[in-house]
């Protein structure tokens, strides 16, 4: 493990010990709300009051609701999975504040505390998660380890490599006997039909339609549970959904179908696909306390989280698969623009993944009085000079927003009205960044 890494979170973690009361902040997708479970867990295990609050966006909102209550030399405030990139806003709270991200850092945070893998060389988009930063903390502050699945599932959300921090996550959870590891294809447990159906990763041409999802497994002579899949179907099945892949997204996302799945030995749900994703709906489903009690692993809500994320997972492919129709490109980008739409950050993701790898995709999503902004970009794109941190937080400053991220992956708000102004400026950045 990083010296530096686990020195950070030993600091980290003796200064939350100094406080009575912990307010966490954390964001609402798998990593913010795993974050959120392991702090949840390590203050409680630390006799330390806490209250939890999953949130969509950092925002003013969310600053003036926190110095409503002020607890002085009692209380901190512990910002997770976001913040990095906003210390204006983190500077009016009022209590203490704490940081666990893994964003790109902006500015002076010298008032804060910060722990954050790029402030040792580790690469937060790909190494560690901010899941896996709130488990070094939670590791130093007692032994936490059982909550290693927690920081694996975070990982997996954010579509992070098992290298790095990860990989001692995963050595150090496989060795405690907190996780276990097995062949098989990287999707959630079901039946093959149903999970074929209705999968967003890796999303198939025939994703949504269920007769063409019947008539490829017909001919592959395949059905039932895909736990039960015989290891020669498996490899059949993988083979070819692998060529469905192939003839429109990038080829590196082919080598991820099959592979090493990891089981929580430790979590209400074992496969970490089916965990992963069901936190994720339930998130961004405005139900984050279900998906924050199955990470503090309340079995009793399960069937009622399976439900909604059921329900999203079926509106979000139907605006992938409207989202294909809607694509519009610029000279550096492409992009989408909808309204009220669910899961904007997965719908970017899904485009440039399987559907126009070649250039970053943003998608607009006018929600109320906000234009919230995804993009995504892709590692090849990365190596030529991708930011997406950069252009978003620079477009929407420009236009009088807020942005940042990651360079892979990044987001934005924008006022209404300045949308073709935003997409302009972030052609151009990102434009530049290629050239």
């Amino acid at each position: 493990m990083s010296t530096a890494l686990v020195d950070l979170a030993q600091n980290t973690a003796e200064i939350i010990k100094k406080y009575n009361i912990v307010r966490v902040i954390s964001h609402n997708d798998a990593d913010g709300i795993t974050a959120a479970g392991i702090m949840s867990h390590a203050l409680f295990r630390s006799d330390i009051i806490f209250h939890t609050i999953i949130v969509d966006h950092l925002g003013q909102d969310i600053i003036d609701r926190l110095n409503a209550q002020v607890y002085g030399g009692e209380g901190a405030v512990l910002f997770c999975d976001m913040g990095s990139g906003q210390p204006d806003l983190l500077n009016q709270v009022k209590d203490k504040v704490l940081i666990i991200d893994h964003h790109q850092i902006v500015g002076d945070h010298s008032d804060h505390v910060q722990i954050n893998p790029h402030m040792v060389g580790i690469d937060g988009s790909g190494l560690l998660s901010a899941s896996g930063t709130a488990y070094y903390v939670a590791c130093a502050m007692d032994d936490n380890t059982d909550l290693a699945g927690l920081a694996l599932t975070g990982a997996v959300g954010d579509k992070q490599r098992m290298e790095g921090p990860n990989g001692d996550i995963l050595q150090q959870a496989i060795k405690n006997g907190v996780v276990s590891v097995k062949k098989g294809l990287k999707v959630p447990d079901g039946q093959v039909d149903e999970v074929l159906l209705t999968l967003v990763e890796p999303y198939l041409d025939t994703t949504g339609d269920k007769v063409a999802t019947k008539e490829f497994l017909d001919q592959l002579d395949i059905s039932g549970s895909i736990k039960d899949i015989e290891d020669e179907d498996l490899v059949k099945l993988a083979s070819a959904i692998a060529l469905k892949i192939a003839k429109r997204s990038d080829p590196s996302i082919v080598q991820s179908i099959v592979g090493d799945i990891l089981m929580l030995d430790r979590e209400v749900v074992p496969n970490i696909h089916t965990f992963e994703w069901i936190i994720n709906c339930c998130g961004k489903k405005d139900q984050p306390a279900l998906a924050l009690s199955l990470c503090l692993r309340d079995s009793s809500v399960l069937d009622e989280s399976v439900r909604i994320s059921a329900g999203y997972q079926q509106g979000l492919i139907e605006q992938i698969r409207s989202a294909e129709e809607l694509v519009k490109e610029m000279i550096s980008v492409r992009y989408i623009a909808v309204e009220d739409a669910v899961g904007t950050g997965i719908i970017a993701g899904t485009m440039i993944r399987y559907v126009c790898p070649d250039k970053p995709f943003i998608t607009l999503n006018r929600v109320e009085d906000i234009i919230r902004i995804s993009a995504r970009g892709t590692h090849q794109l990365v190596d030529k000079g991708l930011d997406l941190a950069v252009a978003m937080r620079d477009a929407s400053d420009a236009v009088g927003g807020q942005g940042g991220g990651h360079n892979i992956a990044s987001g934005a708000n924008i006022p209404h009205g300045t949308e073709k102004d935003f997409l302009s400026i972030a052609d151009k950045i990102i434009g530049g960044q290629l050239a």
